[in-house]
C-alpha cells in the first residue's frame, strides 16, 4: 500500500510540475509558477513558494506556458496561444495561426487571461469608470490685530480611454476681511470650471471640444462662458512626460453687471505633465485667446502647479494661475492672479 502511495504522490508532483509555466534564466536557473505579465521590460511570474517574482526581460534564456497567453508583437501582431523556447527563438503555438516564431526583442507584451481582461477593460472603460484625479483643500484663518479668512478648493478628474480623454475641472478661491468696517470686506470670488473631450485621430493628432466657465465677482464678472473646439498634436508623449499643442476657434460671452459682449476667438495654447520622480508631478498650461472681431483685444491665462505625494492618497500641493484680460469694466485691473498651497487628496476609481 505504501508503495502505491509514494507512486501515486509522485506522478501528483511531476503532473503539478508539468501543468505549470517554466522561466529559464541566463544562467540556467528555472523557476516555476504562472506568467502574469510582461511588458517587454519585466516579466511577473506567480509563484507558490515566494509570491509574485519580478524578473528583467533581458535575465530571461527562455519561457515555457502551460496555457494559451495574449501576446503583442511589435509588427502590430496579436496572438493567443502557447510559448516554448527552441534555439534561442521564442515559438508561440496558436489554434488559428499556427506556430509563430519571434525573438524576446519582438515581444511587446504578454498577458495570462485575468491579466488580458483587466487590460481590456481598463482600455474600455465604462463612463463611471477608468477615473482619476484629486481635490486640493486651503484654508487660513486670522484673529487678532486682523481678521481674515481665505478658502481654496480645486477638483481635476480624467477619463483615459484607448482612443479618448475626458477631463473635469474646477476650482474656486472665496477670502474676506472681517475687520469692522473693512471696504471691500470681500477681498476674493472666483470661480473657474470646464470640460475637455478628445478624441484620437492619429496617434499623435486628435480633435477636442471643451467648454470653460467664470465667475469673478470683484471683477465685475457674472458669468463668462467659452464654448470651443479644435486639433492637437501629442509632440511629446511617454511615460514620464506629454506636451501638447492645441489651435482651434471658441465663442466668448461675457456678461459684467454693467455690459454684455460676444465675440468669436482663436485658441491657441500648449498643455504639459512631467513627472519629476516617483512622488512629484509639475502641470503646466498656457493659452491665448486672441479677438477674431478686434486683434487688438485678447485674453491670456496661464497656469502651473505641482502636487508632492505624501502616500497612496494625500500630497501637497502648489499651484499658480494668472488671467490676463485687455479690455476689462471701466475702474478693472487686467490682471488676476491666484497662488495657493495645501493638501491634495488623490483617487482612482
Amino acid at each position: 500500500m505504501m508503495p502505491k502511495l509514494l507512486v501515486a504522490a509522485a506522478l501528483l508532483l511531476a503532473t503539478s510540475h508539468l501543468l505549470a509555466d517554466q522561466v529559464v534564466l541566463n544562467n540556467g536557473d528555472r523557476l516555476t509558477g504562472t506568467i502574469v505579465k510582461s511588458d517587454g521590460k519585466d516579466l511577473v511570474l506567480k509563484t507558490d513558494y515566494a509570491g509574485e517574482i519580478t524578473i528583467h526581460w533581458d535575465a530571461l534564456q527562455g519561457l515555457t506556458s502551460s496555457g494559451p497567453l495574449h501576446i503583442r508583437l511589435k509588427s502590430g501582431q496579436t496572438l493567443v496561444g502557447t510559448v516554448s523556447t527552441t534555439d534561442g527563438k521564442l515559438e508561440f503555438t496558436t489554434p488559428h495561426s499556427g506556430t509563430v516564431e519571434a525573438s524576446k526583442a519582438d515581444v511587446l507584451s504578454i498577458r495570462n487571461d485575468a491579466e488580458q481582461k483587466a487590460w481590456d477593460k481598463s482600455q474600455h472603460p465604462g463612463l463611471l469608470e477608468g477615473w482619476e484625479g484629486g481635490a486640493n483643500v486651503s484654508f487660513a484663518l486670522t484673529r487678532g490685530n486682523s481678521e481674515t479668512k481665505n478658502l481654496a478648493l480645486a477638483f481635476t478628474g480624467t477619463r483615459t480611454g484607448l482612443h479618448d480623454k475626458l477631463a473635469l475641472y474646477a476650482n474656486t478661491v472665496y477670502a474676506t476681511n472681517d475687520a469692522p468696517a473693512a471696504i471691500p470686506s470681500t477681498t476674493a470670488n472666483s470661480v473657474q470650471a470646464g470640460i475637455r473631450y478628445d478624441r484620437d485621430i492619429t496617434a499623435r493628432l486628435f480633435g477636442y471640444v471643451t467648454a470653460d466657465f467664470q465667475t469673478d465677482a470683484l471683477q465685475s464678472l457674472t458669468l463668462r462662458s467659452v464654448p470651443g473646439a479644435g486639433l492637437g498634436l501629442h509632440a511629446i508623449k511617454n511615460e514620464n512626460t506629454t506636451l501638447d499643442l492645441l489651435a482651434g476657434a471658441n465663442y466668448t460671452r461675457e456678461n459684467y453687471t454693467t455690459f454684455t459682449r460676444n465675440f468669436a476667438a482663436a485658441s491657441l495654447g500648449e498643455e504639459l505633465m512631467h513627472k519629476v520622480h516617483a512622488s512629484t508631478v509639475i502641470t503646466q498650461k498656457l493659452y491665448f485667446y486672441p479677438n477674431l472681431n478686434d486683434m487688438g483685444e485678447y485674453r491670456g491665462t496661464f497656469n502651473f502647479g505641482t502636487v508632492t505625494k505624501l502616500n497612496k492618497w494625500l500630497g501637497w500641493q502648489n499651484s499658480f494661475g494668472d488671467i490676463y484680460v485687455t479690455n476689462p469694466p471701466a475702474g478693472k485691473r487686467q490682471n488676476d492672479i491666484l497662488l495657493t498651497t495645501g493638501l491634495n487628496f488623490s483617487f482612482t476609481h
